[in-house]
């Protein structure tokens, strides 16, 4: 007869399905379309509840950053890893950004989802894009690099500008690095905020339904249905195109390294669900973070690799600037020689990195880029306004996928994945388990960066 230790402790249980966030979320999308649908009023003056969650993450965006960031490099010890992680980060974010608007040129040339609609540019009312194509004009390169810059070291912050926070942890991290034991309390003071901070981020998650409801029944209800009917070619080739590159590109890569995209995208289903019902993949930058930490990527990888990847690794928005450019000027009767498109794409590469970290970056960097290529009258982007709220939810979760995929190639790369605890994640066994401690935060004992990693 077997006998129970009344020491021993309970077998967890499991929880109840609608306990899941994932599971609120796909609830709360669906109200919110059907609330959106069938009493549009309501659902416009619902917006608040997604501009309010939305709102509620950017607040807490800025300290997970900085504590992430100057905690990860305080650890690794010494400046080589961080050179190492951000040339990999950047060379990675270079040829897979290039390769998207690459991918948006072909389709759009094999499918040409605007040929037949013989639009005249003149009948177009322009005044509705002048909004976007004076930020366009703001949003140059050189003023993007100054921009990186705070005006003061509190700033960064209080304007939640990602990449100048991201600039100030960096030096500080550096800072701390050169310091050695003497920073050590420092140092010790920053992991104990960070756990603090994470632990909001888990208390903001709780409202991630409402807010998805909110934003979704606007979204429905402002724009309808009927809105991507009329562009169904557009709308259909991106979303197709999207997916093509998340499962092909994307998945290739990830078999390339030894892991499945799609176990992935399971691992972050209720990030991406949060996405799709928010429209920005701003809302779910400090749950990734905590996410792929808690999937065995080291803490220096992932606060460097996740922030820098939300301005430069823009794989969906990249997609929808040459297809979205190349569909205007179909639509229009516009030609376009292979020297023009070339041309256009190189521009495209330019005004993408220009308007990194800018609301509504899609839309401000197609005007930009057809601001300089004269060609494609950029009056013809009235032409898509009505269903760009539809694609922007589509380039956020490429974006978010991309960067998520990017966090652990570099990692992998660095040797700074602890693949038994990554394997663990996808296989199911982390994705819902609370914040880890913090001893557990930082890369797995033994493993240092640059170091392989067993696979």
């Amino acid at each position: 007869m077997m006998h129970l230790d009344p020491a021993a402790p309970a077998p967890a249980q499991p929880r109840p399905f609608y306990h899941h966030l994932y599971v609120q979320v796909i609830a709360a999308i669906t109200l919110g379309a059907a609330i959106g649908h069938f009493y549009p009023d309501l659902g416009v003056a619902l917006k608040p509840l997604g501009d309010g969650f939305i709102k509620l993450v950017k607040m807490i965006i800025s300290p997970v950053i900085f504590l992430t960031i100057v905690t990860g490099l305080a650890g690794m010890g010494s400046l080589r890893g961080v050179g190492s992680v951000v040339w990999k980060s950047m060379s990675y974010f270079l040829f897979f950004s290039t390769f998207a608007l690459v991918v948006g040129l072909i389709v759009a040339n094999v499918v040409q989802p605007g040929a037949g609609m013989n639009i005249d540019p003149a009948t177009l009312d322009g005044s509705k894009v002048s909004e976007y194509a004076s930020k366009a004009h703001e949003t140059t390169l050189t003023g993007f690099v100054l921009d990186v810059i705070p005006t003061t070291f509190t700033s960064a912050f209080v304007e939640g500008n990602i990449l100048q926070v991201l600039f100030i942890a960096i030096l500080f991290g550096i800072g701390l690095i050169l310091v050695g034991e003497k920073a050590r309390p420092v140092i010790t003071l920053f992991e104990a905020a960070s756990h603090v901070v994470f632990r909001v981020v888990d208390i903001l998650m709780k409202a991630a339904p409402i807010g998805a409801l909110g934003a979704f029944a606007f979204t429905i209800g402002k724009y309808g249905v009927g809105a991507i009917i009329n562009l169904a070619a557009l709308v259909g080739t991106f979303y197709l195109t999207s997916a093509l590159f998340i499962i092909v590109v994307l998945g290739a890569v990830c078999a390339l390294n030894g892991f499945s995209i799609f176990r992935l995208i399971s691992y972050l289903k209720a990030e991406i669900l949060l996405v799709l019902g928010t429209s920005s993949s701003e809302s779910a930058l400090p749950s990734l973070m905590e996410k792929m930490e808690k999937a065995g990527c080291a803490r220096p990888v992932v606060g460097l690799v996740v922030p820098t990847g939300y301005s430069f690794n823009l794989d969906g928005t990249n997609i929808y600037m040459t297809l979205a450019a190349l569909f205007i000027a179909q639509a229009t009767n516009t030609d376009l020689s292979l020297q023009q498109q070339v041309l256009l794409l190189l521009v495209a590469m330019l005004s993408s990195k220009g308007a990194a970290g800018v609301t509504g970056a899609g839309f401000i960097t197609l005007a930009a880029t057809l601001s300089v290529v004269p060609t494609v009258p950029i009056a013809g982007m009235a032409i898509i306004l009505g269903v760009d709220r539809f694609m922007s939810e589509c380039r956020s979760i490429t974006n978010f996928i991309g960067n998520a995929v990017a966090t652990v190639i570099v990692s992998r790369w660095e040797g700074a994945l602890d693949r038994r605890a990554f394997d663990a994640a996808l296989q199911g066994g982390a994705a819902d388990r609370p914040v880890a401690p913090l001893g557990d935060l930082h890369a797995p004992a033994g493993l240092q960066l640059g170091e392989a990693s067993a696979d």
